[in-house]
């Protein structure tokens, strides 16, 4: 049975996870974060973390909320989110972290949903965009502006006027002393965390620190982490992966955390900051390798040279990790005289790319790709797959250094129970497991059972202790960003507008959501025009400004859905799908593999080398 480092024994919340590790290494350095005024990498010790953090509990003590509320946090990763956070948590407070770069309507769902008591943000427009959505939030006290302020210190003539808006010190200036208030107990919420289910609004997984403790010393456990490593972290800490695996687990550990600037800038981040472990989407390494494969080519003495080394180092792998080789993969003569010259040329110089030191791996949020996986871990990435979702705090099963096997998604963490149900779903049981879905008792019955077993809705096999996952039971796309999108409330909010007779999401582990539609003949007429473009001429849907113009009507038309799940790219037609020609069943339901199939052209080139 699994049970948690001697430091950490007596650790049953967040809280008391970060002021055990204060404690411990008052002097090491836990974070850096680029300043921009500067120019450079500011770097802040555990001590100076738990010095930050008074003084914003402190400030949100002022508020005199009541225990349990919630404090609704829309700011990029970095030092200010962690603050917030912990400054929440101390109080007995429940952090909803919010995605920064969600539309305004979704994120006004949220507040209201949620009755969030407080908001930060950023920069004063991102409250005046959700403000001018016309929502309705009689639980906001008020609006802290972390960025650089401009303006009154209300938001005048919107919808919510009269909810004081201000800037961090002004906020801070007025603060209580809270060293005293007791803070929560295991039982209490850790956060609520929206994600999209079967419907278009999106739930409230209810996390304690019970759950989220037990799932960062689980962790732990398994990837091993060390006061020496550090952490790059990018992924929005509005997903339960990054917090859990790239938060919260540094802090257990002691590791370093930098913050990157940007997903833009991260290549050069990699590169200054060098680090040692990374937790990871499927997306991030796709873009690497596209970018080897595009500077490599398909032919060509390099490109030769490249696959090559990868055969020889996945063969490597594979007997280093006790796995049967694949069929033709037989080793070599040549594997063990080539192997040093070609990782010395060829292999380094691409995990160069990653910061050259990375001794851990981790994807998760999304299947990696096979290809993908082969080609790092030949290579000699030390990739490791997981799984998990925000129901289960969220790591359920990844792999581990000397036991890997890339085809699975590793073995459950010590303490987690899986078990194959009905339909061959996965199902999961444990202290990880969520409380509930936010005021949401009916969905929360129909997967998690009496005696705590959660449903996945994916289904699974379980061979020798290994999680492979077969399928998804729930009609669900998964982005390679780890995003989940329902494709059919999606297409009904697309198909609301005139213009969409029928509408076709795809996106399953691509980078972004993308649509086929079928257009209304009259409404194409009256675009075209508009556009001043031949609407007879029917190569003129293929036109940028058609397209843009379709896109356009569609994020009006989606505009409750996450950002995420608004399509950024669109296939328009004039050709109804009927049962006839065979992309509808008699009941009219979308026939995704044939659709799949008859666009696969474009499709293709939607999702071309990005």
């Amino acid at each position: 049975m699994f049970s948690p480092p001697a430091p950490f024994s007596e650790v049953h919340t967040l809280p008391e996870l970060l002021a055990a590790r204060i404690s411990l290494t008052p002097d090491a350095e836990a974070y850096r974060q680029f300043d921009v005024s500067s120019g450079r990498w500011l770097s802040m010790t555990w001590s100076e973390v738990g010095q930050r953090v008074m003084r914003w509990r402190d400030g949100l003590a002022a508020q005199q909320l009541p225990r349990g509320a919630r404090v609704a946090i829309l700011l990029p990763n970095g030092i200010d989110a962690m603050t917030m956070d912990q400054a929440t948590l101390a109080l007995g407070g429940v952090p909803v972290p919010l995605h920064a770069i969600d539309n305004p309507a979704s994120i006004a769902y949220i507040l209201a949903d949620c009755q969030a008591s407080v908001l930060v943000v950023q920069q004063r427009s991102q409250w005046e965009a959700i403000a001018a959505t016309g929502a309705t939030l009689p639980a906001l006290r008020a609006v802290v502006v972390v960025g650089n302020w401009q303006g009154p210190d209300a938001v005048a003539g919107l919808p919510t006027e009269g909810v004081p808006v201000v800037p961090l010190a002004m906020w801070l200036a007025v603060s209580m002393p809270s060293a005293h208030l007791s803070g929560p107990s295991g039982d209490d919420l850790a956060a609520i965390v929206y994600t999209s289910g079967t419907t278009g609004k999106p739930k409230g997984v209810m996390l304690t620190h019970a759950n989220v403790v037990a799932n960062v010393m689980q962790v732990m456990a398994r990837v091993r982490p060390t006061p020496e490593d550090r952490f790059l972290s990018f992924l929005p800490l509005s997903h339960t992966f990054e917090r859990t695996a790239g938060y919260y687990l540094p802090i257990a550990s002691g590791s370093c955390v930098a913050y990157a600037r940007s997903v833009a800038e991260l290549s050069e981040d990699l590169l200054t900051q060098r680090p040692t472990v990374l937790i990871s989407v499927p997306r991030i390494y796709e873009r690497v390798h596209a970018k080897l494969q595009e500077a490599l080519g398909t032919t060509g003495l390099k490109a030769r040279l490249m696959a090559l080394t990868q055969s020889i180092g996945w063969r490597r792998f594979r007997a280093a990790q006790d796995l049967p080789l694949e069929p033709g993969d037989a080793h070599r003569w040549y594997d063990r005289a080539l192997w040093p010259v070609l990782q010395a040329v060829l292999a380094r110089p691409v995990l160069a790319r990653f910061g050259g030191q990375v001794r851990v791996a981790v994807s998760g949020g999304a299947p990696l790709p096979p290809a993908i996986a082969r080609a790092f871990l030949g290579l000699g990435l030390p990739l490791l797959q997981g799984y998990g979702m925000t129901e289960t705090s969220p790591v359920v099963a990844v792999n581990g250094l000397d036991d890997n096997d890339p085809a699975c998604v590793g073995r459950a963490l010590d303490g987690v129970r899986v078990r194959i149900g009905e339909n061959r779903e996965l199902q999961v049981a444990g202290p990880s497991v969520m409380k509930g879905y936010w005021a949401r008792p009916e969905d929360t019955a129909r997967v998690l059972s009496a005696d705590g077993w959660m449903s996945t809705g994916d289904q699974a096999e379980i061979i020798d202790g290994r999680i492979y996952i077969r399928g998804r039971i729930k009609e669900i796309i998964v982005t390679s960003t780890g995003e989940k999108i329902p494709p059919v409330d999606l297409e009904l909010a697309i198909c609301s507008d005139g213009l969409f007779e029928q509408a076709f999401v795809v996106g399953e582990n691509k980078p972004f959501i993308g649509a086929v539609v079928v257009l209304n003949r009259a409404e194409w007429q009256r675009m075209a025009a508009s556009l001043d473009l031949n609407p007879l001429d029917e190569t003129n849907l293929a036109h940028p400004k058609a397209r843009q113009a379709a896109l356009a009507r569609m994020a009006a038309a989606t505009t409750h859905f996450p950002r995420y799940a608004q399509p950024r790219a669109v296939v328009l037609s004039l050709e109804p799908w009927t049962i006839e020609n065979t992309m509808m069943t008699p009941t009219l339901k979308l026939k995704r593999l044939n659709l799949q199939a008859r666009f696969e052209a474009e499709l293709s080139a939607m999702y071309g080398p990005r």
